[in-house]
């Protein structure tokens, strides 16, 4: 990358310099050739003995032209090439992980709008590959920790079956808790593979005509025990509705909305799920009674790999929330939240056809 920038700069410098000199050499060539007919033409009265000096004029402005066309179309071409090197200096530094890099037009581009919308574009681009990194690390950081606690567990609970002299209760305890412990770990395995497969898809496939509410009083059986435990109270207020999506991919996202939803639901209140639809659009809404979700959260909520919570007191890792907002997406929908008198909710749009 670094070899290749000079040589491009190179390149460049020479396409600029050569595009002013051929226009600067075109006008005196122009001006000759003018000059030529006016001559030819009698247009200006003219003794035979200035007929000669008129081309003698005309040739030296053409051979002087050329040496002082060169000199100032390589002067004039560096001018605007010094933002394109400075351009590509950035985009050598961003190539090579300094996501803080930054880009401040001159005093001179500066005036042009073309060019600090360009750097506007640049900025912004390094700024979302920074916070993308930084959600990467926190995320890597997170999910050692998240996948760490449950190996533990597993292997100090297996131990201690295999020294024995456990009694029948103590037994099944542990065996339960190596089990609760690798469906949790199955479970992380398999939201990493989903995000994978769904950020790697650009075309929807497998799209269906199914019953969207059965669907949704699935999701919320398949719960139970999650809601059962916060002893929550499930509202489904809808009636019967089909939609045309891919159903797998549509499952994954009730599922993880209700999921998030019970996560972050104060013990005892309601969950309740919504649909609603006009001509043109579907929509469902999940509602959880909780905490309001601050504004500087509600717009990194969707970004993959953010967790809300930074004290782990609820399970989670990021990416049940980014695998939503991507089948959506490729469903051509919008995913939003609203938090509002003690009641989040997350509304999905979807498209009638």
């Amino acid at each position: 990358m670094k070899n290749f920038f000079p040589k491009t700069i190179f390149g460049l410098t020479f396409l600029f310099a050569s595009i002013i000199f051929l226009a600067m050499f075109a006008t005196v060539a122009v001006s000759a050739v003018a000059t030529f007919f006016i001559v030819e033409s009698d247009l200006i009265p003219t003794t035979e003995e200035m007929v000669p000096l008129i081309w003698t004029t005309c040739a030296v402005m053409v051979l002087v032209s050329l040496p002082v066309g060169g000199l100032f179309a390589v002067f004039m071409s560096k001018m605007p090439m010094r933002p394109i090197r400075e351009m590509m200096d950035g985009m050598d530094r961003l190539a090579g992980g300094d996501f803080h890099t930054r880009i401040v037009p001159g005093r001179i581009m500066g005036n042009y709008p073309h060019f600090v919308a360009l750097t506007e574009s640049f900025n912004k681009m390094a700024e979302q590959l920074d916070h993308t990194e930084v959600l990467r690390s926190d995320f890597i950081n997170n999910f050692s920790h998240e996948f760490k606690t449950p190996i533990v567990s597993i292997a100090g609970f297996a131990k201690l079956l295999r020294r024995g002299k456990l009694s029948r209760e103590q037994q099944e305890e542990y065996l339960a808790i190596i089990e609760e412990e690798s469906m949790r770990l199955s479970c992380m395995a398999t939201n990493v593979l989903n995000l994978t497969k769904i950020e790697n898809q650009a075309i929807l496939t497998d799209v269906t005509t199914y019953n969207l509410s059965e669907q949704l009083r699935s999701c919320m059986l398949l719960l139970e025990d999650e809601w059962s435990r916060k002893k929550m109270e499930p509202v489904l207020e809808f009636g019967e509705y089909d939609i045309t999506a891919n159903e797998e991919m549509m499952r994954q996202v009730f599922i993880n909305l209700i999921d998030n939803a019970v996560k972050y639901s104060s013990p005892g209140g309601e969950i309740r799920v919504e649909i609603s639809r006009n001509e043109t659009t579907t929509c469902v809404s999940v509602t959880n009674a909780g905490a309001a979700i601050p504004d500087e959260i509600r717009e990194k909520i969707f970004c993959k790999f953010y967790q809300g919570d930074e004290s782990h007191a609820t399970m989670g890792n990021g990416i049940g929330l980014a695998i939503v907002k991507r089948v959506v997406q490729l469903h051509s929908g919008s995913v939003g939240v609203e938090s509002r008198d003690g009641f989040n909710t997350f509304t999905l749009t979807l498209p009638n056809s």
